[in-house]
């Protein structure tokens, strides 16, 4: 037998020697790194109007952008800045900040192809299916369809891929001499 044939043997059933990345999780991962980087950019504008009066501000940008001060539109908005206290904005940049470490943690543990990522995306995913249908049929919006179809999406092929996963997992521990 030739001694370098023997060095470079590895049985390629175990260990593969270029692996390839799943598309589909590094769309999805690259989908929950985006959703980081949103909810991200969220909570530091509302860290960054602290102690602001959000209602002055948002009078200065509706002058400098011309809108009409008497529309519906702008009257209703500016009325609503008046209920944004300091208390509002620093719980809107806590909860960013929460929901923005848990999508880069699902964005990291998907792209490096994490199991415990799949399991915690699958979680997280179903925990929200439920409210983001209930919204769907109290308003009947094209971005709401659109956040539920794709979060659907995600949700049933998570779970075909871990039951695939399980599957295959069982069916390996039962192939194995002396199981």
């Amino acid at each position: 037998m030739d001694f370098r044939r023997s060095l470079i043997y590895i049985p390629t059933r175990l260990i593969p020697l270029h692996r390839r990345h799943n598309v589909w999780l590094i769309v999805i991962a690259a989908f929950k790194l985006a959703q980081a980087l949103l909810f991200s950019v969220i909570a530091m504008g509302a860290l960054g109007l602290l102690h602001k009066d959000v209602g002055d501000l948002l009078t200065q940008l509706a002058d400098y952008l011309r809108f009409n001060p008497e529309s519906r539109f702008v009257y209703f908005v500016l009325d609503k800045a008046s209920l944004i206290d300091d208390r509002l904005l620093m719980r809107i940049g806590e909860v960013g900040f929460v929901y923005a470490g848990l999508d880069l943690l699902e964005g990291i543990g998907l792209y490096l192809e994490k199991t415990w990522a799949e399991y915690l995306t699958l979680l997280i995913t179903a925990s929200f299916l439920p409210w983001e249908m209930f919204e769907v049929f109290r308003r009947l919006t094209a971005i709401r369809v659109g956040l539920l179809v794709v979060n659907a999406l995600v949700f049933f092929y998570l779970f075909k891929l871990v039951m695939v996963r399980g599957k295959q997992k069982r069916s390996s521990v039962n192939s194995e001499p002396g199981a």
